[in-house]
């Protein structure tokens, strides 16, 4: 299960720039903002600064390292400073990169504030694909009085937004390696929205009708194996969500890769899934940019972002692109589940003619049980909101419309 933290304290947004779906308006919800900004490709990495590194067409490699102090060696690039046209309280960077043996990434972000005072840089994230090398991991107790990082997200301090940003990206490698990792892609989500317990519902839209052949993998068949990957298969919802749609593309790892695991185990290429997104600082395998990352390694395309209705959702089920989605909620809330959660990852496969929503829910003791299908109005709710009430009479924040978006 994902965990509840302030940077749920956001809303669903208008994509304001992205590489995958063109602008959206926002649909009667106000002041919210989001955009989504991505350097790929060498032309884009050129407007950086170099240091030891160099854009070819298969991304950012190793060229002239620095050798470190323990050894290893680094090289460095710094993106231009980027404005989203908004003032952000929020940002989550996503990376699609290759680390063979013997390498790995950092992912840092800084910003400038809407006074003009500029921020120490915040590591947002140590990745690698193996675990043989280094430990998987962000970074906690990063907090200033200009930001905090929690797990993945860096949000602004009380009365302090982001006017623009910047990122960085280290490319490490073992003193006694050769290899150099390769990174494709690294980019952005900062958003700004309101507080609110309510949304307004979208109309159904261009994807009525339409479901898509996802393949079904139920998270409870995993529970209480591999403790170790974030306390076992019950809380591995979102791997199982994000291997669902790995393999809807046709990718996945090999057999020799799943050499680790017994022959007999169930669905073994989500326990991989588990082990290779797992954060060992947040101690889970719900981070969202290790997920998107996860799927990279595959030779797809990930990131994190936010959208802001179902009907913006229904434009990439419209050109075969399923979505995973962050919600929680009390087990009233969304009729049919038989659950509650405080927080949680399911991927959205399709709409019936009416528009509910077509849903592959991990949350399921049985393979035939991952399909659902979760009322349009329930849906978009416990989605799209950024506050809601607990069990208890108190108050938790809410997802805000969090999507990984994957494809070719």
């Amino acid at each position: 299960m994902r965990r509840s933290l302030l940077s749920f304290v956001l809303a669903a947004v208008t994509v304001a720039a992205t590489v995958t779906a063109p602008a959206a308006a926002a649909e009667g919800t106000g002041r919210e903002e989001i955009d989504y900004h991505e350097w790929s490709g060498v032309a884009a990495f050129r407007h950086g600064e170099s240091d030891g590194v160099r854009a070819t067409g298969t991304g950012l490699r190793l060229t002239h390292p620095t050798r470190a102090d323990d050894g290893s060696e680094y090289g460095r690039w710094t993106s231009p400073w980027y404005e989203p046209g908004f003032d952000a309280t929020e940002l989550v960077a996503s990376w699609n990169a290759s680390t063979p043996k013997g390498t790995w990434v950092t992912i840092e972000a800084s910003a400038r504030t809407d006074t003009g005072e500029r921020t120490a840089w915040y590591v947002l994230g140590k990745w690698a694909f193996g675990d043989d090398d280094i430990e998987r991991t962000t970074v906690a107790g990063q907090r200033d009085e200009h930001a905090a990082v929690y797990v993945d997200t860096l949000a602004a301090a009380d009365g302090v937004k982001f006017r623009s940003y910047r990122l960085r990206v280290t490319l490490h490698r073992e003193e006694s390696s050769s290899a150099t990792p390769r990174v494709r892609a690294v980019g952005a989500m900062t958003s700004d929205v309101p507080d609110r317990f309510t949304v307004p519902i979208s109309k159904p839209g261009v994807a009525r009708g339409i479901e898509l052949p996802v393949p079904r993998y139920a998270q409870n068949l995993h529970k209480g194996n591999y403790p170790e990957y974030g306390g076992g298969g019950q809380s591995w919802c979102s791997p199982t969500s994000t291997e669902m749609v790995v393999e809807y593309w046709g990718r996945g790892p090999s057999e020799s890769e799943l050499s680790w695991l017994p022959d007999d185990y169930v669905d073994p290429t989500v326990a991989h899934a588990a082990r290779h997104t797992y954060d060992y600082s947040y101690e889970g395998t719900g981070n969202w940019p290790f997920n998107t990352a996860y799927a990279a390694h595959y030779g797809l395309r990930g990131h994190v972002t936010r959208l802001h209705s179902l009907a913006e959702l229904e434009r990439y089920i419209a050109r075969g692109i399923p979505i995973v989605t962050s919600v929680s909620f009390l087990e009233s809330e969304l009729d049919g589940a038989g659950y509650g959660t405080d927080g949680h990852l399911m991927v959205v496969i399709g709409f019936t003619p009416e528009g509910d929503v077509i849903v592959n829910d991990p949350a399921s003791d049985t393979t035939e049980g991952v399909r659902n299908v979760y009322r349009r109005d329930q849906f978009e709710t416990v989605w799209q909101r950024t506050q809601r009430h607990t069990a208890d009479g108190g108050v938790a924040g809410g997802p805000g419309g969090i999507v990984y978006v994957i494809h070719p």
